[in-house]
Parts: structure tokens; C-alpha cells; sequence
């Protein structure tokens, strides 16, 4: 078995023009330095440049003017009503215009060229491992939306890029900030589950009509790759409560496609007669990775089927387990999920409301407990996005590591080619690169991180147009 999957990873990749010396064996060559730790020059003002003005791109505008120490130097995007989206929200906020680019598919380029510290990237999946190389090449430091890369060798040039030039790339992936995430995050860490065995995570979201309507660049990714094409909403927050990276690492992993059904009821019932025949991809991915330190992670990828959202969130210990959906309580817009804990007199329950609440209090992570009240006023997934936000710049300002490195956004993005691959080959086994070089083994893990408020300010918050508060 071990023979077949080194033999079928090392012919996948031969197959996609990589050399066996790019190989998921992780013969890269050793590492210029360590970016898991790496602290960069503390800025006193973080110069920002953003591109991509979308749905993204414009409350990620929104968020970072809300915070003091910043300076929205450039906006760039194709669209030229998309800038004037960007202006309007910059003048909102009591600030003045940034520079604007537009004019062509690789304005970015100039942007990337001004004295900036930092690229703030939300354009579509194709372009962000492009720009992020582009800017820590002309030393910025580099933050994208998710996934940071959509090829293996993509992967790798973020790796080595960063390390060479000693800037930070970091994935945005917001949700490893969301408060149920961050408690269970710290519950690990406490050894609430006690040792962890297995993991869930998913991104179940029914997309169809609004990725041919609204996002038709990533209908397009869905009309010819067959895999999971959106992993690290639910790889994320698991992964860094398996340390991997920092202790463990991903070994190996294999990936299935169901039929695609759901897609074509969906063109038939929407008269859509051009995608009746359309080889569509399947509506479930499910892969399965396997871990260095024995444990497994399974994650799931369906934007087809009609069914209620779930990102999952399962942690499975030997003290017992959670999982954050599904959840009745979510219609709700509680902040819990579902928690059971080892114990003789409650056998096999989920705990109740009363004793989540107690949960609450006693493993709410310090960075919901010093800002989510303001995370929320802010926004962004209810919160979520701000904290994530605040703490990069927090990070930058006091040259602090990176809650997420260049590595975790590589082992996090790298699923999306593997499992195309994996799913391709009939759910061949497939190593998984060690982007660390073998470093994962003596890097420290993730730390349970806070922020300190009256070091870094929250400017101005407006409603309507109108100076609502001003929060020290």
C-alpha cells in the first residue's frame, strides 16, 4: 500500500510537470529560514494596499479602517465602480482617498510597487498565489483570501518566496476566529478532550445559483475540477488543534467524488438547458488525511445539494468531544455547538444548556473575552473577520509571529489540488508535502494568543454616516 501511494504521488506530480525534487517527498531543498516564529520588524504605522474590491474585498475596506495605525494607501480592482465602492467607504470612515489602480488584469503589479507593508489580497482563487509572490518579491509582507493556492507547486513558490525574503504570507482564514472555534481551540489546549484521535470539518453551503450569477469565475472552477475546492474553512480550525505544523504533520490522504446529481436537478429545474449536460463536479467530495502523529481528519466539500450549512468542527478525544454542527441552537445564532465530556453519571449526552454556559465561562478564549463584544459591533461573519483583521495588524505593529504562517496556508491549500489528483486516480493515497522541511517537528505550537487594546487603538465607528463611538 505504502509503495502504491509514493508510486502513484510521485507519477501525479511527473504528470503535472513537476520534478521528483518538487515532489511531495519534500525535496526542496532545506529552508532559507524558519517561518513558523518568525518575527518580522515592528511597524509603527502598517501601510496597507488592497486588491480586489468585491464582496470581500469591500468589508475587508470597512473592517481595516476601523482601525488606528493603519493607512489605506491603495485600492485596486478591474471594476472602476468597485473603486468608487472602496473611496466611498474609505471617506466614510474619516479618511482620505488611497491611490486607485485599474486598467488592466495586472494593475495589482504597480500597486504591489508602491512603499507599502502590506498586501491585503481578495481577488479570485487563480490570482492569489500570483500577487502574494508578487508582493513579498517587492517586500511586502502578504495576506490572501482563501485558499492561498490552487496548484502543489503553488504552494511552494509561497513557501519558498516567504522565506527567502523574509516577509510574512498569511491565509485569511477566518473562520480558525470564530468564537466556538477559538473555545475548543483552547479546551485542547487545556486537555479538556484529553488526547485527540480524529477531526471533522466541511464546507456545506448550497452555492449554485449564486456561483453562476454572482461569482461565475468560481462556477467556473466547479465546471472542471472534481475535488474539494474550498478545504480550509474546515481544515483550519482543526488543524491548528492538531499542531500540525508545529508538533505534527499531514501524511498522507485520500479523496472520493459522489455522483453529480444535484447540479443538473438544479439546471432542469431552472431551465438552464447550456449545463444539462454539463460534466459537473461531484456534488460531495469527502477526503480523509491521515496524520504523522496517528490521528485522522475527515473533510467534506459540498456546494450542490440542498441542505443547511455546516463547517462541522469535530474534535474527537479520549475525555470526550464537540462539535459545532449540526445544531438546532444555530437557527438561533447561538454561539455554541454541541460539547460531551468523559463522565459516569451523564453516559453517552451532549451537555446542556446550563452546563454550556459554564463551559463558556471557564474556556472562552482571552481574544473573544478582550474584543468579541466589539468584533461583533464591527462585523464580518459575526465578528469573526474583525478579530482576524485586528490581530494581523496587532501582529505586524509589535513584530509579533503570525498566528498563521506561510506554512499553514500552503498544508491547508494544497488539499484542494491533492484531492482533484486523489479523486482522479480512483481515491489513490497520496502523500502530502511537508512544507516545513522537517521543522514541524520542533516547532512550538500555536499558543493561546490575546490581544492588549491599549496598544492598539479602534478608530472610528460610523452608522449612516453618522460618529456613533469612539473605542479605546
Amino acid at each position: 500500500m505504502n509503495d502504491r501511494r509514493v508510486f502513484i504521488t510521485k507519477s501525479s506530480l511527473i504528470a503535472g510537470g513537476l520534478s521528483l525534487a518538487a515532489s511531495a517527498l519534500g525535496g526542496r531543498g532545506s529552508a532559507k529560514r524558519n517561518m513558523c516564529g518568525f518575527s518580522a520588524k515592528p511597524l509603527s504605522r502598517i501601510r496597507v494596499g488592497i486588491v480586489g474590491i468585491g464582496g470581500r474585498g469591500i468589508g475587508a475596506v470597512a473592517r481595516l479602517a476601523k482601525i488606528q495605525d493603519i493607512e489605506i494607501v491603495a485600492l485596486c480592482d478591474i471594476r472602476e465602480e468597485a473603486l468608487a465602492k472602496g473611496q466611498e467607504t474609505i471617506k466614510r470612515n474619516g479618511r482620505p482617498p488611497a491611490k486607485a489602480f485599474t486598467g488592466s488584469d495586472y494593475a495589482w503589479k504597480k500597486m504591489c510597487e508602491l512603499d507599502l507593508d502590506l498586501v491585503y489580497n481578495c481577488t479570485p482563487w487563480e490570482w492569489h498565489a500570483p500577487i502574494s509572490v508578487y508582493a513579498m518579491k517587492h517586500g511586502k509582507h502578504a495576506a490572501t483570501e482563501v485558499p492561498a493556492a490552487i496548484t502543489v507547486e503553488e504552494c511552494w513558490e509561497l513557501v519558498e518566496t516567504s522565506e527567502r525574503t523574509g516577509k510574512h504570507c498569511m491565509m485569511l482564514e477566518n473562520t480558525c476566529y470564530d468564537f466556538f472555534e477559538l473555545m475548543t481551540l483552547n479546551m485542547v489546549r487545556q486537555g479538556v478532550f484529553g488526547e485527540l484521535t480524529h477531526a471533522e470539518g466541511a464546507y456545506i453551503h448550497e452555492l449554485i445559483a449564486v456561483n453562476e450569477h454572482w461569482k461565475k469565475w468560481r462556477f467556473k472552477h466547479n465546471l472542471d475540477k472534481n475535488g474539494n475546492l474550498y478545504p480550509t474553512h474546515g481544515l483550519g480550525p482543526v488543524a491548528q488543534c492538531m499542531n500540525i505544523n508545529r508538533g505534527n504533520q499531514f501524511d498522507y490522504m485520500v479523496s472520493i467524488s459522489s455522483k453529480a446529481a444535484a447540479f443538473h436537478a438544479w439546471a432542469e429545474r431552472s431551465k438552464k438547458e447550456q449545463y444539462a449536460e454539463v460534466n459537473y463536479r461531484g456534488d460531495m467530495n469527502t477526503s480523509v488525511i491521515k496524520c504523522k502523529n496517528g490521528e485522522t481528519i475527515m473533510i467534506q466539500h459540498d456546494v450542490s445539494t440542498p441542505r443547511p450549512y455546516s463547517r462541522i468542527h469535530l474534535l474527537q478525544g479520549t475525555k470526550g468531544c464537540a462539535r459545532k454542527w449540526p445544531d438546532s441552537r444555530t437557527i438561533h445564532k447561538t454561539e455554541f455547538g454541541k460539547i460531551a465530556l468523559l463522565s459516569t453519571d451523564r453516559g453517552h449526552r451532549w451537555l446542556n444548556e446550563q452546563e454550556l454556559a459554564g463551559i463558556k465561562d471557564k474556556y472562552e478564549h482571552p481574544l473573544v473575552k478582550t474584543m468579541g463584544a466589539l468584533a461583533k459591533k464591527i462585523g464580518g461573519h459575526g465578528g469573526m473577520d474583525f478579530i482576524m483583521d485586528y490581530r494581523l495588524i496587532y501582529c505586524l505593529k509589535h513584530g509579533l509571529p503570525l498566528d498563521q504562517d506561510v506554512y499553514d496556508a500552503a498544508a491547508w491549500s494544497v488539499l484542494f489540488p491533492l484531492s482533484q489528483q486523489s479523486v482522479g486516480t480512483r481515491g489513490a493515497s497520496l502523500d502530502m508535502p511537508d512544507f516545513t522541511r522537517g521543522h514541524w517537528k520542533t516547532n512550538p505550537p500555536l499558543g493561546i494568543v490575546d490581544v492588549d487594546q491599549s496598544k492598539l487603538l479602534v478608530g472610528k465607528i460610523y452608522k449612516d454616516g453618522v460618529r456613533q463611538l469612539d473605542v479605546h
